[in-house]
């Protein structure tokens, strides 16, 4: 595999994955975006700063857009495609579900027919040796009780918007597989945290509400519980699937490798993980658990999400590096130092922190 399209590589973790392939492959990169308001390049530029520039190529595009989906993967002409481009926020999928429709279910179905006709036209050894891979979440299997984990053979049960959007693109991937033989792999992985991840979701808004001084939110009682996995560990299980992953097959990513249960933090854990840190690192501002303030919960607020991983550890030898302690240290250290960029992404989507996900109708 010599030519890759990324489509939501200004994304949190399509921005990662793109600065590893830069930093440590010789692959010709393409990164499809339509730039939407969490998206953002900056981490790609820096890191073009110190790679050769002449193997990426930016293409904006929105995959609403058909035509100019199937002009960009000519272009392209990828020997693999990564396919992360969605809405994610939950609580953004309770007040506007059409634009998850809309990205993730009819995005997914345009960016799956123009790369059939792109693996239609390839020459034999090229066509056997191409892969499509999709990136999906651990929601779309619903809610976990107090035991059991997630895995490859869990039933979907989608209980938002949001969710409900990315089974739907599960689907087709698996579909145009089954139907059209297109060469897919698919991955669930649990909850995503690291460097670079727009501010709204739940360490970054922890962190930098702590910083200002502001109030932390804590949705209902903080017993919700998550499998937190670190972005870079990702980035390792992605493009191990996307090289060595059985075709026609999903894979299950976890935080903990083996022992899921190291991963499960309930949301008050992680955010009395993060007052601690910040504690330590700067103290004028401790403790800076007196901030938490609970707040109304999120409608049909998923009690439980974990994953078990064995096939991903088994059948690949994937495992992850960090620990939940380690991978929020770094976390917290990054925000610390980059909260200019925090304030310039917040202020270009016009985003000022206000409570989404709100509506019931």
């Amino acid at each position: 595999m010599t030519r890759i399209l990324i489509t939501g590589g200004a994304g949190f973790i399509g921005g990662a994955l793109i600065r590893r392939l830069l930093v440590q492959s010789d692959m010709m990169i393409f990164n499809l975006d339509k730039i939407g308001y969490a998206s953002d390049l900056k981490g790609i530029e820096q890191t073009l700063l110190t790679s050769d520039s002449k193997r990426y190529v930016f293409q904006k595009v929105d995959l609403l857009d058909f035509q100019k989906t199937v002009d960009a993967v000519v272009a392209a002409d990828p020997d693999l495609v990564m396919h992360l481009a969605a809405e994610s926020h939950v609580d953004r999928s309770i007040d506007t579900p059409s634009s998850f429709m809309e990205s993730n279910i009819i995005g997914t179905f345009n960016i799956l027919e123009a790369v059939r006709q792109h693996w239609n036209s390839l020459t034999t050894s090229r066509k056997q040796n191409f892969r499509f891979h999709h990136i999906s979440t651990d929601e779309v299997f619903g809610s976990l009780g107090q035991t059991g984990f997630f895995s490859e053979t869990s039933l979907y049960d989608p209980r938002s918007p949001y969710s409900a959007s990315k089974a739907s693109s599960d689907h087709l991937v698996m579909a145009w597989h089954h139907t059209y033989g297109l060469p897919v792999v698919l991955t669930n992985c649990s909850n995503n945290y690291g460097p670079w991840q727009f501010p709204e979701k739940l360490i970054p808004v922890v962190i930098l509400n702590a910083l200002a001084g502001k109030a932390i939110p804590l949705y209902g009682d903080g017993s919700n519980v998550r499998d937190w996995l670190y972005v870079e560990d990702h980035v390792d299980a992605l493009l191990l699937v996307a090289r060595s992953g059985r075709i026609g097959e999903s894979y299950c990513i976890g935080g903990s490798g083996l022992n899921p249960a190291e991963s499960e933090k309930t949301n008050k854990e992680v955010v009395e993980v993060i007052c601690s840190e910040l504690d330590i690192l700067i103290p004028e501002g401790a403790p800076y658990l007196r901030l938490v303030s609970s707040v109304d919960d999120r409608p049909g607020h998923d009690q439980r999400y974990s994953i078990n991983p064995t096939k991903i550890c088994s059948e690949l030898g994937w495992k992850p590096k960090h620990s939940f302690q380690l991978g929020i240290s770094q976390t917290v250290r990054w925000y610390i130092n980059n909260q200019d960029w925090c304030f310039s992404v917040l202020q270009k989507a016009g985003y000022t922190g206000e409570r989404l996900g709100r509506s019931k109708l």
